[in-house]
C-alpha cells in the first residue's frame, strides 16, 4: 500500500472537513431530499435532482478523505531531529539567484499544497530539487517557465 505523506496540520484539516461533511452537510442534504420528495413527481422535480447530485458529491468527498487518511503517513516537522537537510515538512528559505528575492516554502504533501500560502508539494520541481540539500547549497530548478537557480539560505523544522 502506497503511503501518503502529510503534515500534522494537513491531516487535521482533512479530519475537520470530514467531520463537517458527516455532521453538517450530509444531514442537511438528506433533509433536502426528503423535503423535495414530499413535493410529489420526482421526474420533474429540480430540487430533488439537485439535492441528489449534491449528496453524490458529499459521499464521494467523504470516501476520498477517508481513503487519504487511511494511507496517511503523518509527519510532524517540529519533532524532527535538526539535521540541516531539506526534508518533507521542512520550511526552506531560498534566494532566487536571478533577482535576489528571498522566499520561504514549506514542503508538504500533494493534498496540502497551496502556493499562495507558500506550501509546495513534495512532487513539485522545486521541492524535488531542494530535498536532501542544506543551507548554502545552490540548486537549479527546471520549471515550465525556464530554469532558475536558488540558494538555500535557511532550513527550519517548524
Amino acid at each position: 500500500m502506497k503511503r501518503n505523506p502529510m503534515t500534522l496540520r494537513g491531516a487535521e484539516a482533512l479530519r475537520s472537513e470530514l467531520k463537517r461533511l458527516k455532521t453538517e452537510d450530509r444531514p442537511r442534504v438528506i433533509k433536502a431530499i426528503a423535503e423535495a420528495r414530499s413535493h410529489g413527481d420526482l421526474s420533474e422535480n429540480a430540487e430533488y435532482h439537485a439535492a441528489r447530485e449534491q449528496q453524490g458529491f458529499i459521499e464521494g468527498r467523504i470516501g476520498e478523505i477517508e481513503a487519504k487518511l487511511s494511507t496517511a503517513e503523518i509527519i510532524d516537522p517540529s519533532a524532527m531531529a535538526s539535521s540541516g537537510k531539506v526534508v518533507f515538512g521542512a520550511t526552506v528559505d531560498v534566494e532566487n539567484q536571478d533577482d535576489g528575492k528571498t522566499i520561504s516554502y514549506q514542503i508538504v504533501g500533494e493534498d496540502e499544497a497551496d502556493i499562495k500560502a507558500a506550501r509546495i508539494s513534495i512532487t513539485s520541481p522545486i521541492a524535488r530539487a531542494l530535498v536532501g540539500k542544506s543551507a548554502g547549497d545552490v540548486v537549479d530548478v527546471t520549471a515550465p517557465g525556464g530554469t532558475h537557480s536558488y540558494e538555500i539560505v535557511k532550513v527550519r523544522y517548524i
